[in-house]
């Protein structure tokens, strides 16, 4: 009887190559964090921007002297995110985003809804959906302490979920190089609730990627119901499935290679259930409150200005321009639009094709947004790494023949 079994190439468990990790990138991180500790007005800035231009300096360092970019790396992300987390858990500092994740928490516990009734001043805002509570639930539950902080657990989502996405015989480097980056380590260190989000993209898309319909609907509803920058990968991942199971000898679900659609179809529902389950319960309680938080907020429509405020060409054409509001929300939606007329003309063919479709549109997206900050563009950051060190698929020729007397 004839069986196949893959052949691990020589070098298929051999660690990447470092991305950008000499001894210039390292110094280049180094300046970086200087400068924000240096001229950031936020406590917590300062603080991580003093503590990681020692870890990166000292990276430099070990590069320059020929030590291995393991250790390297592992001392970059010990200065730029280990010992600035460490030090801000013990003084309870954060930034905001950490305390209205944790507010959240308490009033989905106590009102049915993660939103203020009346919200007026900028903090009183939370202009995530529903399921951003969740990484506020232990706080909740088990009241504030270094354990229980919501940067903690968004912290742990975004590792576990990438690790996740990363092929299993070398998620060390890639790892290691995306928490050290100054663009992750800040916020893994003083609070991002950006990188949750983006980890459950990058899963959800290898999900889709491996034929796993119903796994990546879990993956991308559960982003798409923690906040809208998630929402872009829906139709890039259904459009990756469709094209996938099209393709003649390689159905995305081996299963059905007869329906062709059907894997897409099923990833789509899944995603709008579990959307559905962790957003609907808090929206309908107060629809009023729901839309003010997560619509009129962040799209400037409010009274309360939101602090989201990084000059890029929305916040500027908005700030600057007469009718410059309504402007960006146009450009904004052409944006959109041209993301949803080349996944119908060229649907992408590979996971990398997808990621870098969705950076496409989240860099556009992040460009024109009235209210926007450079901390958004790990969302892109992540998702090109992401797809630049996925393994390649294991091509037939790689197959051995194996005869086994039954």
């Amino acid at each position: 009887m004839a069986t196949t079994t893959p052949l691990t190439p020589p070098d298929q468990h051999r660690e990447p190559p470092p991305l950008l990790g000499g001894a210039c990138w390292w110094a280049l991180c180094a300046a970086a964090a200087l400068g924000l500790a240096a001229c950031s007005s936020l406590g917590p800035h300062r603080v991580w921007g003093a503590t990681a231009v020692l870890g990166y300096l000292a990276a430099a360092l070990l590069t320059a002297r020929g030590r291995s970019p393991r250790t390297a790396g592992a001392v970059a992300v010990a200065g730029a995110v280990l010992l600035p987390l460490l030090w801000l858990l013990a003084v309870d500092r954060a930034q905001l985003e950490v305390r209205v994740v944790a507010r959240s928490a308490g009033l989905l516990l106590a009102e049915g809804t993660p939103y203020l009734q009346h919200p007026v001043v900028p903090t009183d805002f939370n202009p995530y959906l529903p399921g951003m509570a969740v990484f506020g639930l232990p706080e909740a539950v088990a009241g504030p302490g270094p354990l229980t902080d919501p940067r903690l657990w968004m912290g742990a989502a975004f590792l576990g979920a990438l690790a996740l996405a990363l092929p299993a015989g070398s998620r060390g480097a890639p790892l290691r190089w995306i928490a050290a980056c100054p663009l992750v380590a800040l916020p893994l260190a003083v609070g991002g609730v950006d990188l949750p989000v983006v980890g459950l993209m990058c899963l959800g898309l290898a999900l889709a990627g491996r034929g796993r319909a119903d796994a990546a609907g879990l993956a991308l509803g559960a982003a798409a119901a923690v906040k809208w920058t998630a929402w872009p990968a829906i139709p890039v991942a259904l459009a990756l499935l469709a094209a996938a199971s099209r393709s003649a000898g390689c159905p995305a679900d081996r299963g059905e290679g007869r329906r062709p659609d059907r894997a897409a179809a099923r990833c789509g529902l899944v995603v709008l259930l579990t959307a559905a389950v962790l957003v609907l319960p808090a929206a309908l309680r107060d629809p009023g409150a729901f839309r003010a938080h997560v619509v009129d907020f962040p799209l400037g429509l409010t009274d309360a200005v939101s602090s989201a405020a990084s000059p890029l060409p929305g916040h500027l054409l908005a700030t600057h321009v007469p009718g410059g509001r309504t402007l960006a929300l146009l450009l904004l939606g052409v944006s959109a639009l041209l993301l949803a007329l080349s996944l119908l003309l060229r649907p992408p063919a590979t996971t990398a094709d997808a990621a870098g479709r969705i950076a496409l549109g989240l860099l556009l997206a992040i460009a024109f947004m009235p209210a926007s900050r450079f901390g958004y563009l790990v969302h892109p950051l992540v998702l090109l790494v992401w797809a630049a060190v996925r393994e390649t698929p294991v091509h037939p020729w790689l197959l051995r023949v194996r005869k086994q007397v039954s």
